[in-house]
């Protein structure tokens, strides 16, 4: 099971901060997808961090994992 934590607008959408994804190994691109296909993930700009560090989609994610979604963020 991989940890997803979701912020801002996403965890609003989603309904709840986190959820568990099946899975053993796949890239934060297969990730992304299967999270768009849940309907929980619809735009690319979103960062993606592997257990605490910023990874790319060609980047591996593990079963035990914990990957956050962060959204870009606007401020004044």
């Amino acid at each position: 099971m991989i940890k997803v934590l979701l912020f801002a607008h996403l965890k609003e959408q989603a309904g709840r901060s986190e959820m568990e994804i099946n899975g053993e190994n796949m890239t934060v691109g297969e990730l992304r997808e299967t999270l768009a296909e849940k309907g929980i993930l619809q735009q690319d700009a979103v960062m993606v961090a592997v257990n605490e560090e910023f990874a790319r989609d060609e980047e591996m994610v593990h079963s035990g994992d914990t990957v956050a979604l962060i959204p870009p963020v606007s401020g004044g």
